[in-house]
C-alpha cells in the first residue's frame, strides 16, 4: 500500500501576527468576504505570493526562456478569471488578495444574488445547496472557473429550487438601488 503522504500546511502564518495594522486588515476582510478564520485569507494570501513569485522569477529570465512558462502561468489565471486574456505578466505582479477572494465560490454566490449575505452564501454550500454544472460543490473557497461562473446554480435536489421557499423568494425580490443623498435631491427637483 505504500507510506502515506505527510500533511504539510498549505498556508504561511505572518512573520509579525500582533501588529495592529495587519490584525485591522485582516478583521476587515474576514467581515467583508464571509470568511471563517484568519487561516483561510493566509491560505490566499500564500497563493497570491507563489504566482506573483512566479512572475518574479520569469521576469529575471530572457524571453526565450520564459516564453511557455509565461504562457501557461497567464493561462491559469485567465482560466481562474483572476486575469485578462490581453493581460501582461507585470500584471501578475499588481495582483491583490481581493482578486483572488473576488473568485471563492461563496463570494459569487452572494454576487450572483442566491443569497442574502455572505454568511447565508457559506452556509448555502456548506449544506449542499449550490451546484456548478449540475454537480454538488461543498467547499466555500472552492476557486471558481471563469467558464463555470455562468453555472452556478441552486442544486437540482435542493429544496431551494422551489420558488416559494422563504430563501429563494427573499433572493428573487429586486432590492432598489440605494442613491446617495445628492442624487436622490437631483431626482426630486
Amino acid at each position: 500500500m505504500g507510506d502515506p503522504k505527510r500533511q504539510r500546511k498549505k498556508f504561511d502564518s505572518p512573520r509579525f501576527p500582533w501588529q495592529m495594522d495587519t490584525l485591522e486588515a485582516e478583521l476587515k476582510i474576514l467581515g467583508e468576504y464571509g470568511l471563517r478564520n484568519k487561516r483561510e485569507i493566509w491560505r490566499h494570501k500564500t497563493l497570491l505570493s507563489n504566482y506573483r513569485g512566479i512572475g518574479r522569477s520569469l521576469l529575471g529570465q530572457s524571453v526565450d526562456e520564459r516564453e511557455t512558462q509565461e504562457k501557461q502561468l497567464l493561462g491559469r489565471l485567465n482560466r481562474l478569471g483572476i486575469l485578462h486574456e490581453e493581460s501582461e505578466l507585470d500584471d501578475v505582479l499588481d495582483l491583490t488578495l481581493e482578486d483572488i477572494l473576488d473568485r471563492r465560490l461563496q463570494t459569487l454566490v452572494y454576487r450572483r444574488g442566491l443569497s442574502q449575505s455572505m454568511q447565508q452564501a457559506r452556509q448555502l454550500i456548506a449544506h449542499g445547496h449550490i451546484s456548478i454544472d449540475g454537480q454538488k460543490v461543498s467547499a466555500p473557497s472552492y476557486l471558481v472557473l471563469r467558464e463555470e461562473e455562468d453555472k452556478i446554480e441552486y442544486s437540482p435536489k435542493s429544496p431551494l429550487t422551489d420558488p416559494d421557499h422563504p430563501i429563494t423568494r427573499a433572493t428573487s425580490i429586486p432590492a432598489e438601488p440605494m442613491l446617495p443623498e445628492n442624487e436622490e435631491e437631483n431626482k426630486n427637483e
